[in-house]
């Protein structure tokens, strides 16, 4: 794998919550995406040989020894995409679902799909990860990793409006 292309450890990616990264695209632009776990139960199937941590890779997923399932998303809401999911804290959770705090969209963790709310049936942004010998590894060929944590910006995200006057 390649080292550059290393988000974490696997076991720093909280299992309530999730891991904030951002990331480069092929037009330079940079973006944040978040890494959650799930129950796998919506997610594919296969893609493990041995169902260890090792060399497992899918898609958009990463299948875990536990039955877990690893994803990775674009860290922002179909419904209005300036809003972001995690806004740095870690995004909120229910049942498995992650929660767009703005509106109350529920996204399943495993799919992306929104189950919930005003763009429900819309899906997130994937990007393709691996989880190799403990570590996860951004393989997306459309993106390029630059670190963890949010875009540096001066953005105040306290405010849930989404009305800039």
């Amino acid at each position: 794998m390649d080292v550059s292309e290393r988000i974490a450890a696997l076991e720093e990616v909280p299992s309530e919550s999730t891991l904030l990264f951002r990331v480069r695209d092929d037009e330079g632009e940079e973006r944040e995406a978040i890494l959650v776990t799930g129950d796998g139960a919506d997610g594919p199937s296969g893609g493990c040989d041995d169902g260890l941590h090792d060399g497992c890779e899918t898609e958009r997923t990463a299948e875990l020894a536990d039955g877990l399932q690893l994803s990775c998303w674009l860290n922002y809401c179909q419904h209005l995409t300036h809003i972001k999911i995690d806004k740095g804290s870690g995004a909120p959770m229910r049942d498995g679902e992650l929660v767009c705090a703005n509106h109350g969209a529920y996204f399943d963790s495993d799919s992306g799909e929104c189950t919930y709310g005003p763009c429900e049936g819309a899906y997130l942004n994937d990007l393709e990860i691996t989880v190799d010998d403990g570590d996860v590894y951004l393989t997306d060929d459309d993106y390029s990793f630059v670190g963890e944590g949010p875009i540096d910006d001066d953005d105040d995200l306290t405010s849930t409006s989404n009305v800039k006057i």
